[in-house]
């Protein structure tokens, strides 16, 4: 059965589950082809770097033939309706990965006959979440639930609005640390219910967080906002005063590329609590579990005997 990756719910928490552990098995063996023999589209209409990167690496290291495709040099560039080129391509691939602006775009391109994964949109950031529960278990060495994860900066971006997801998925507990005009629509935030609090003060936005997230005040597509944007969000960057308030132990996660000096600053960033490179390490590996799951339809591979 075609199974899509649109957002982190279209996962069970099971399913989730099984997706990270088959992350630990394939990060500690790399090259594991099981995918030899399958094609994967990987469509970028956005500016990339580790998505593509990753999932490029990935779909090489599992045996399978990458096709990077740039909106503007193939007919998406020229108009040709979404829904036309999923088709297509499923009958040429085995899966297509996609990077673009709204969730109407990637419904239009759920319409092909082979698992889509969202590889960001204006509304959500779920593999990279995905990725960063795993870093986050990973690097504390305990299951996320039950932990205190913080996002800070602007709540209603991309990521924060996977986060809100992930709380409900993995049941952990979230604070939205930020200026209480920058928040996820309500309905997302009704659907995570108490797991999901929120926090319009930055000296105390940390109390008692094992992880602090945050993520570029200006993403792509708002840089006419930029000025205003960076006003807004005065006061919330995550350096060591706004970190005092987080367990002594917690660590510090940003999905990349950083605007030094705004989120957060440089001493931060390669501080001792940064997480930040091993966290973009493990966008391969788990993109890749995710990939072997759907193209499976659902199903994980049971290792070798």
């Amino acid at each position: 059965m075609k199974r899509d990756f649109l957002k982190l719910a279209d996962l069970s928490s099971a399913e989730a589950r099984q997706v990270l552990d088959l992350a630990v098995r394939l990060k500690r063996e790399p090259h594991t082809p099981l995918l030899a023999g399958r094609s994967v589209a990987i469509i970028m209409e956005k500016a990339s770097t580790r998505t593509r990167v990753s999932f490029d690496v990935g779909c090489a290291q599992l045996g399978a033939h990458p096709v990077v495709i740039n909106a503007q040099g193939s007919q998406l560039g020229r108009g040709e309706p979404i829904r036309d080129t999923a088709r297509v391509l499923s009958r040429y691939c085995d899966a297509i990965v996609y990077r673009t602006s709204s969730t109407s775009k990637l419904v239009d391109m759920a319409a092909g006959s082979v698992p889509v994964v969202n590889a960001l949109s204006d509304d959500g950031h779920p593999v990279q979440v995905l990725c960063d529960v795993f870093t986050v278990e990973e690097q504390l060495r305990a299951p996320i639930a039950g932990m205190r994860v913080a996002f800070v900066g602007d709540c209603g971006c991309n990521m924060a609005r996977s986060w809100v997801e992930a709380a409900a998925l993995f049941d952990f507990q979230l604070v939205l640390a930020g200026p209480p005009d920058h928040s996820p629509p309500q309905a997302e935030l009704d659907r995570a219910g108490s797991r999901v609090s929120r926090v319009h003060e930055p000296a105390t936005a940390l109390a008692g967080c094992d992880v602090v997230n945050t993520d570029v005040w200006t993403s792509m597509g708002q840089e006419a906002e930029a000025d205003e944007r960076t006003e807004a969000f005065s006061g919330w960057t995550v350096d060591e005063t706004m970190l005092r308030a987080a367990k002594p132990g917690a660590i510090v996660l940003h999905c990349l590329p950083a605007h030094r000096g705004e989120e957060i600053d440089d001493a931060t960033l390669e501080g001792p609590r940064s997480r930040v490179w091993d966290q973009a390490e493990n966008r391969l590996h788990v993109q890749k579990a995710l990939l072997v799951f759907l193209v499976n339809g659902g199903k994980v591979p049971k290792p070798a005997p």
